[in-house]
């Protein structure tokens, strides 16, 4: 029997009231608590992870910076693990903030690599992301080049007219974009003909298993096609096997990106040292 009020109505909980709702906003308050103390202590880094040709010399045509924070007990959290979280959190800015500091002193430290770095559509108009990107452009005037500015198909859905006048902008200056996650979301084609975006990253659900999975085959060589029509360069994520990777070859993608290839180290190439993967 439900419980009754004092007027002998049934008594509801408020969702926001729920345990549910309750152990999810702890969780999200000690993530933010996590993330503010990371930034505070200087407990940030980037993850490198190479983005492999698939045609001639499989040679590494950039590297993925990926944002790892640091914990007190001294593990390195990967950006899934918070960057839902914070995403539209203040805090989020603060952190494409501290990657792109990041990544511009890996390709001043670095002059014959490209290297790409996650961006929210939220930070464009953020004065300290921009002033940080102008700050960097002026220091070494080959960073331009070598700059790929990667946002989630999500997140440039959210401000599409902004996204398309800044990397029109950027763009003129010599930063590259790339549309990452692309198939995850759900991006008005007419959106994709205005955004000129250079690089398509094809999401890991439709690249995971794909040797045998005939669904995702067909879905897959459709992004292939797409971005191919669009005079995109193609980068399928999450490749973990030499036979997705080499299906993958045969439907001609350009780049191979994930595991197989190479997993996320502290220590790429350009350092000295041992490589160690976060």
């Amino acid at each position: 029997m439900k419980p009754m009020d004092q007027s002998g109505e049934p008594l509801t909980m408020d969702v926001d009231d729920s345990p549910l709702s309750a152990a999810v906003t702890a969780r999200d308050r000690d993530i933010l608590s996590m993330v503010r103390n990371a930034l505070s202590n200087g407990q940030t880094l980037l993850a490198f992870q190479p983005v492999q040709m698939c045609a001639g010399s499989q040679r590494i045509a950039f590297y993925e910076g990926l944002i790892r924070i640091g914990d007190p007990t001294g593990r390195v959290i990967p950006a899934r693990e918070f960057m839902s979280t914070v995403e539209a959190h203040p805090l989020g800015r603060d952190i494409d903030v501290r990657a792109l500091e990041l990544g511009l002193a890996a390709l001043r430290e670095t002059k014959d690599t490209r290297i790409s770095i996650n961006l929210s559509a939220r930070s464009i108009g953020y004065p300290a992301w921009i002033e940080t990107l102008n700050r960097g452009l002026r220091t070494d005037p080959t960073i331009a080049e070598r700059l790929i500015l990667e946002i989630t198909e999500s997140s440039a859905m959210i401000m599409p007219d902004l996204v398309a006048v800044f990397m029109e902008q950027m763009q003129r200056r010599g930063i590259a974009f790339a549309l990452d996650d692309f198939g995850a979301g759900y991006t008005s084609f007419r959106y994709l003909r205005e955004f000129f975006f250079d690089i398509l990253k094809i999401d890991g659900q439709f690249i995971r298993g794909i040797s045998t999975d005939p669904d995702n085959q067909v879905l897959a060589k459709a992004l292939i096609s797409i971005g191919q029509h669009f005079d995109m360069f193609t980068v399928a994520e999450s490749v973990e096997r030499a036979e997705d990777a080499q299906f993958l070859a045969q439907s001609g993608v350009d780049c191979l990106q994930g595991y197989f290839i190479g997993a996320p180290t502290i220590s790429p190439p350009w350092h000295i040292g041992r490589k160690r993967s976060a």
